[in-house]
């Protein structure tokens, strides 16, 4: 569904991501991890189209999306959430991703007015609000939201725009101890049947072996290891070059 190809990014003579080849498979949820500085936001800003790479090639879905802008890979099924909390504060829980669903179907400028007189893109709203558990919330405040909830907004919007790719970047940061396990239980739930794939970044190794189907180690921009969570759990190389710190 997604894959790279010796894709490198350098300022000057400094690899920050370093000829990574990654294949995401339909349905599949691969987890990145990594040392800080290890180059994991900066794969996904080269996946998504916020930085144009030094060489290499990504494909989604087989097609060549390198050249692409990021609006262009969202109209093909490319979905991300970012480290930092992004919504509308100003707006309602259920308004924030009613503006999703119609940026995502296309309008004018005054996405509020339409999405908030078209009934399948209120049903949309709502199917996107239930499948995260926030339909209660529908009416209060983005910016009143506890920040596990806005994680689970970010979801959402990100679920409005039919996704067959996502891609996580540290859905957990910041999030309260008590608020882990229900946002887990909602990742979980991002591929099963749909076929949709996610990757996510997630410093949370617990975390990580929960959910991941594989796990994708990278160190100094390079893809030091990618297999399944015992197996890399069982990499000396990569216990000396990060899980022994992080544990």
């Amino acid at each position: 569904m997604l894959a790279t190809r010796g894709l490198t990014w350098r300022i000057g003579e400094v690899a920050i991501v370093d000829s990574v080849y990654l294949d995401l498979a339909p349905g599949e949820f691969l987890g990145v991890i990594g040392p800080n500085g290890a180059g994991k936001t900066s794969l996904f800003n080269l996946i998504t189209g916020l930085r144009r790479p030094t060489e290499g090639r990504i494909l989604l879905d087989g097609a060549d999306v390198t050249d692409l802008p990021p609006h262009r890979r969202a109209r093909l099924g490319l979905g991300r959430t970012f480290q930092a909390s992004s919504v509308f504060g100003s707006l309602t829980v259920r308004e924030n991703v009613r503006l999703a669903v119609q940026a995502h179907r296309g309008g004018s400028m005054k996405l509020w007015r339409r999405a908030a007189a078209d009934r399948e893109v209120a049903a949309a709203a709502d199917a996107a609000l239930d499948r995260v558990g926030l339909a209660h919330r529908g009416t209060a405040l983005a910016g009143t939201l506890a920040h596990g909830e806005k994680r689970k907004l970010e979801i959402a919007l990100l679920l409005a725009g039919e996704p067959r790719v996502m891609l996580l970047d540290e859905p957990m940061a910041g999030v309260s101890a008590e608020d882990v396990p229900e946002l887990v239980s909602v990742i979980k739930s991002l591929t099963g049947d749909s076929g949709r794939s996610v990757l996510m970044v997630e410093h949370h190794m617990d975390v990580i072996l929960e959910l991941a189907d594989r796990i994708a180690v990278m160190h100094h921009g390079a893809l030091l290891a990618c297999d399944t969570p015992d197996t890399v759990m069982a990499n000396a190389t990569v216990q000396e070059a990060y899980l022994g710190e992080a544990l």
